[in-house]
């Protein structure tokens, strides 16, 4: 029996590609430089905003100058589009209802910024339906390092054998393996099924109504 159901943030639970891309080409136009397609987005995403930057930027622009001021046009223009296109993915409003009905608890865990993620949620979700939001924070390494499912276990105590870690690219599978808990990759996200499945998971779902036969 599972206890908490721990979420990745884009790509798992809400589509967000759109905005992220949007938010990373208006930082490029702005220190004067070529902004890049839709298409190549979602293999740029999924270990924070500082490196979508970075690979976003030209090799020789990504000096530390360079990068505090993308980060800053981003993080500037970012926060006034959120939820310009973002939305969940479908079934996952009713999935995570049901988990709430059930008594799971959930949380999330991204390497987006973190005041991004906590305002994220609660438009989408509601207040108090997700009992820990976890985002990238100074000082923490991002994922695939496992201190956010650490952080999370801290805020929601619970036996690593009674956590599912849910995620849609070898990254999250990865954090799942470094903090020893089960893993869930999902294949309605940014990465490909032969990535997913490359990095080994525990499972691997393509609805979200999977999840409720693994809990």
């Amino acid at each position: 029996m599972k206890r908490l159901v721990i979420f990745d943030l884009d790509g798992t639970l809400l589509y967000t590609i759109d905005d992220l891309a949007n938010a990373t080409n208006h930082a490029l136009r702005q220190l004067g430089y070529a902004p890049h397609s839709m298409a190549v987005y979602p293999m740029m995403v999924g270990n924070g905003v500082r490196k979508l930057l970075e690979r976003a930027l030209p090799a020789e622009a990504r000096t530390t100058e360079i990068m505090a001021a993308m980060y800053k046009e981003f993080v500037t223009y970012y926060n006034d589009h959120l939820w310009d296109t973002t939305r969940p993915y479908t079934g996952i409003v009713s999935l995570v209802e049901t988990l709430h009905s059930k008594g799971i608890a959930m949380a999330v865990a991204s390497n987006k910024y973190e005041s991004a993620v906590k305002r994220l949620i609660p438009n989408f979700f509601g207040d108090g339906t997700f009992s820990a939001i976890c985002g990238s924070v100074d000082g923490v390494p991002n994922k695939p390092d496992p201190s956010i499912v650490f952080r999370v276990l801290t805020e929601v105590p619970t036996a690593k054998a009674e956590v599912l870690y849910v995620g849609d690219s070898a990254v999250d599978i990865e954090t799942a393996r470094r903090a020893c808990v089960e893993s869930v990759a999902v294949t309605w996200g940014f990465r490909s099924e032969h990535e997913l499945r490359a990095a080994n998971p525990d499972h691997i779902i393509d609805d979200p109504a999977e999840i409720l036969s693994l809990i």
